[in-house]
């Protein structure tokens, strides 16, 4: 298993949270990075500075369907744009409109153990 911290950034209803969720329970090391509500670009860096940056993305209409928001695109746009610092220093981005729970975490560790020995 891996030591080292794995950061996951990315805009409300990408999966954070829940990838951050079974990341841990398997032993790794990982933190949900609440940088797409700071207006810091590098907050990411400031408060966690993980060894590897994971970026979950999904569009506006998953993240509104999957946490049944009531943003408006100004603000999930808003959100993006707070976020790209860490997207541009994603060592893993993974959009995750089409994927389950399971695919998106069976991605990260894939990635995790080929890169980050």
């Amino acid at each position: 298993m891996s030591q080292k911290l794995i950061g996951v950034v990315g805009p409300c209803g990408s999966g954070k949270s829940t990838l951050v969720s079974k990341l841990i329970q398997l032993g790794y090391r990982a933190r949900h990075i609440a940088q797409e509500h700071s207006y810091v670009p590098t907050m990411w860096q400031k408060i966690t500075n993980p060894d590897t940056l994971v970026f979950l993305d999904a569009s506006y209409k998953t993240t509104s369907q999957r946490r049944n928001l009531t943003w408006t695109l100004d603000e999930f746009n808003d959100q993006q744009a707070r976020l790209l610092h860490a997207k541009e220093h994603a060592n893993l981005y993974l959009r995750t409109d089409a994927l389950t729970p399971e695919q998106v975490r069976e991605a990260v560790i894939l990635y995790i153990d080929k890169f980050s020995a």
